[in-house]
């Protein structure tokens, strides 16, 4: 069962990424992970194959160590955002990988939006 769940998991990142790649025409990646103790988000230029900003709640600073609920979420799309304007990025594409668009993950994106990237 475990095995069958990873592989259905593993098959939908797939096809949403390849879906994106089609129509991202060169911009950076927004790529969201969720675990079950953590959520985290990176900016990839995948051309180049570097990360140039991250965010986590494993960071001390953002105050939400070891939290994984929507405000925790919230805080790391916040803390992304603010990130890449430093960096100078204000495109990407978002990733949400094979987790479905809702909660934590949409939360994510809301605050990545308010905080200045658009996607």
């Amino acid at each position: 069962m475990a095995n069958k769940k990873r592989e259905l998991f593993q098959k939908r990142r797939l096809r949403v990424r390849n879906k994106l790649r089609r129509s991202a025409a060169g911009r950076l990646r927004l790529s969201v992970h969720r675990s079950s103790k953590n959520i985290s988000a990176q900016l990839i230029d995948d051309a180049r194959g570097v990360t140039l900003a991250a965010a986590s709640t494993l960071e001390k600073e953002l105050g939400v160590v070891g939290k994984n609920n929507v405000a925790a979420a919230a805080k790391v799309g916040a803390a992304l955002a603010e990130r890449a304007k430093k960096a100078g990025i204000e495109e990407c594409y978002f990733d949400r990988g094979g987790f479905l668009f809702h909660g934590k993950v949409k939360a994510l994106a809301d605050a990545a939006r308010e905080g200045g990237l658009k996607f």
